[in-house]
């Protein structure tokens, strides 16, 4: 293809999944789901596995393999924004005042799931076909376990902003404990993509590389962030030259991380999150947000879908391996935060609606899995029956969020003293 060809080809695909996930979104708003879940649903049905499944030839026209590597290219700068996004987004203070209430479910939503996960890598990794031939059992356990532990904090907050339960105790809760799993769940992805070349020193510089990101940028957060920050306070406005000095920071970050062989969505995030609050980070989020939203996430969600062949799945044993991953990601991480929320005194409403928050995977879980298959961690199979979990488990976290955090109905006073006048 010449470069006018795939110019042109990437505007047919874009206008084509723009049209098809306006199309699934106003959907998913009569079925009273969240706009995220009907993104990972559109990239899904885009994919082999529906529509290059019902129309071959015409899917491998718009996908053209030749492609690929463009929609590569914008879906990871997609991410990189979506994460610096998210990490403007994450409230570090709501996260410090509910950390210790939170410390109990956080560990049980990752030691179950991370358990089940080692044990079905273990179970998997003898067998050709699942993980990369250089992966160790002690990597492939650590991946899945990963996968297997990581909730859907985007999905998440959308959820306990739209039921209104901001500020709430279950929303405080909920906001903090699954951010401290995400947090774990990329931490044993950095290890394994850090250790999958099997030299030591190259683990060893990825871990120490992202350990000396994170301290540069919050050691650098008041002089050089802060005083961006400030400017932004004394003009009260963005410039363009501020906001072109702050993706400047963001393409480093990401490209540093990338460097030390972690991932750029490491340093997007972590940027995010070090940014100081005002009206700079709440400006950059209004500008970016929306575009990398509504644009370029879509992009993701379809290259995803692309790498999704359900057709891979095409035995009984297959299917028992796809069915027993869902099962044991379900009680793993749901489960396990509903007893542990019991154990630390909530009530039954609270701690159900809390493991049904935390069971979702949603957009982090395919983030995890495309770096994973990226780098050669996992194969399309076992790709396919992690995202089919990924998909199962958020699509289930809204209707049964709603089923099982009915609200309360509200005491009738007048009763109460009628009664009290009897008696």
């Amino acid at each position: 293809m010449t470069n006018f060809q795939l110019s042109m080809q990437f505007l047919v695909q874009l206008a084509v999944i723009l049209a098809a996930f306006r199309l699934m979104g106003m959907l998913a708003r009569r079925l009273g789901q969240a706009q995220v879940v009907a993104e990972m649903v559109t990239g899904f049905l885009l994919g082999p596995s529906l529509f290059g499944w019902l129309a071959p030839d015409l899917s491998a026209t718009l996908f053209p393999r030749a492609s690929m590597p463009v929609l590569y290219v914008v879906s990871q700068l997609a991410l990189t924004l979506y994460m610096f996004t998210i990490g403007l987004e994450f409230n570090t203070v709501t996260v410090g005042r509910e950390l210790r209430r939170a410390a109990s479910v956080s560990i049980a939503g990752v030691a179950a799931p991370f358990a089940l996960g080692c044990l079905i890598a273990y179970s998997l990794v003898q067998r050709p076909g699942f993980f990369g031939a250089e992966l160790s059992v002690a990597q492939a356990m650590l991946f899945v376990g990963a996968a297997m532990s990581i909730t859907a904090f985007p999905v998440l907050a959308r959820i306990i902003h739209e039921r209104g339960l901001t500020g709430t105790a279950l929303g405080s809760l909920a906001l903090a404990a699954g951010a401290t799993d995400d947090a774990a769940a990329w931490l044993m992805l950095a290890l394994v993509v850090g250790s999958v070349s099997g030299n030591l020193a190259i683990a060893v510089m990825a871990a120490l590389g992202m350990l000396g990101y994170v301290l540069m940028v919050f050691v650098l957060r008041r002089p050089v962030l802060g005083r961006l920050a400030r400017q932004a306070e004394d003009e009260g406005r963005v410039s363009q030259s501020l906001l072109s000095g702050v993706l400047l920071l963001l393409m480093l970050g990401g490209l540093f991380t990338d460097f030390v062989g972690v991932h750029a969505v490491f340093g997007a995030f972590v940027l995010g999150v070090a940014w100081p609050r005002g009206l700079l980070s709440r400006e950059i989020q209004r500008m970016l947000a929306p575009l990398t939203t509504t644009l370029l996430l879509p992009l993701f969600f379809v290259y995803s879908g692309l790498n999704t062949r359900i057709t891979l799945v095409n035995t009984v044993l297959l299917w028992s391996i796809a069915a027993a991953i869902f099962v044991a990601a379900c009680a793993g991480k749901g489960l396990a935060c509903w007893f542990a929320a019991r154990l630390s005194g909530a009530d039954n409403r609270d701690a159900m609606g809390l493991g049904t928050l935390m069971n979702a995977r949603g957009l982090m879980e395919l983030v995890l899995l495309n770096i994973g298959l990226e780098r050669g961690l996992i194969t399309p199979t076992l790709f396919t029956m992690l995202a089919l979990m990924a998909i199962g488990t958020t699509l289930m976290t809204y209707p049964l969020f709603g089923l099982v955090y009915r609200p309360v109905p509200a005491r009738d006073h007048s009763r109460d003293m009628a009664a009290t006048s009897e008696t």
